[in-house]
């Protein structure tokens, strides 16, 4: 008997959804800052074992959308809660109940098994975490509810269980020896986004995309050329900085976990070039992958 299932983790920004998805995975698949909107894409994490393939799905932090961009995050995030056998909806003890109660009426009329996960529970006592467990079991009666700290692995191991009983029976969807289903060079944009969300300020990490223009996998080296896309001039200026400075520490950051990640060495170059309101335009979206086909 051969076990194979879909678990989708959805949820609103900074619950820990991602930090969440990387423990349960083992491995380092999406990128993690403290900013909301980090994560893009629906991203596929694959656990095996010989029983076994357990295929997690990140997904962005659900938002009212203000541009086209998020709205084919938003589209992601929807998505998942259709195709899953595991529905696990993140939330944690900080954040407001009815926060985007649009997107949690869908999760209330889902059909799809559901475990609410109570993230960062450190951050609160047990009083307030059964007060909160209560609110929660009245706003989603049919969810299991697994209180955990990503961050500090508790009540991960239960979870796991929980998730792995809950598989149905089936062959694997993917090659057993499969991490993603994404390649490396998508990785590479990931790691270049994430060192800007954590090096500049207000509107430029969430105005910008990286795309790879060149990736030569050779024996000792690994030969990246990528590009930063931004929408207005001085957003490139910002980028660059005074004599390169500032794109050159994103490029030394960027490169030190992309040779983590490939464990060889890398050369890397970077480059900026304005796309004027790409966030709005349909043609570059789909360009870039966010459109839902």
């Amino acid at each position: 008997m051969h076990k194979s299932g879909f678990v989708n983790i959805v949820g609103n920004p900074n619950v820990g959804k991602s930090t969440l998805m990387n423990t349960l995975v083992g491995e380092r698949i999406s990128i993690i800052t403290s900013k909301a909107q980090t994560t893009r894409h629906r991203i596929l994490g694959i656990v095996n074992t010989d029983e076994m393939q357990i295929v997690y799905s990140d997904t962005p932090g659900v938002l009212r959308p203000n541009y086209k961009l998020q709205e084919n995050m938003l589209n992601f995030s929807q998505s998942a809660l259709g195709d899953a056998d595991v529905l696990v909806y993140v939330t944690d003890v900080v954040e407001k109940i009815d926060k985007n109660d649009f997107f949690l009426k869908k999760v209330q009329n889902s059909a799809v098994h559901t475990i609410l996960v109570i993230n960062k529970v450190d951050l609160t006592n047990q009083q307030g975490l059964e007060l909160l467990v209560e609110q929660w079991h009245q706003i989603l009666p049919n969810a299991e509810i697994i209180p955990i700290s990503a961050t500090n692995k508790f009540n991960i191991e239960p979870l796991k269980r929980r998730i792995e009983e809950l598989i149905p029976e089936s062959p694997p969807y993917f090659e057993k020896d499969a991490l993603t289903d994404r390649p490396a060079r998508f990785f590479v944009t990931e790691i270049i986004r994430e060192k800007i969300l954590l090096y500049y300020k207000k509107e430029i990490p969430y105005a910008v995309e990286v795309i790879v223009e060149q990736f030569q996998d050779e024996k000792d080296i690994v030969k990246i050329r990528a590009v930063i896309i931004c929408e207005r001039d001085t957003q490139k200026g910002i980028i660059i900085g005074d004599k390169g400075f500032a794109i050159k520490k994103i490029g030394t950051l960027a490169r030190r976990d992309i040779e983590r990640f490939f464990e060889k060495k890398v050369f890397l170059e970077l480059f900026v070039k304005v796309e004027k309101d790409w966030r709005n335009r349909d043609k570059i979206l789909k360009q870039f992958g966010y459109k839902l086909e």
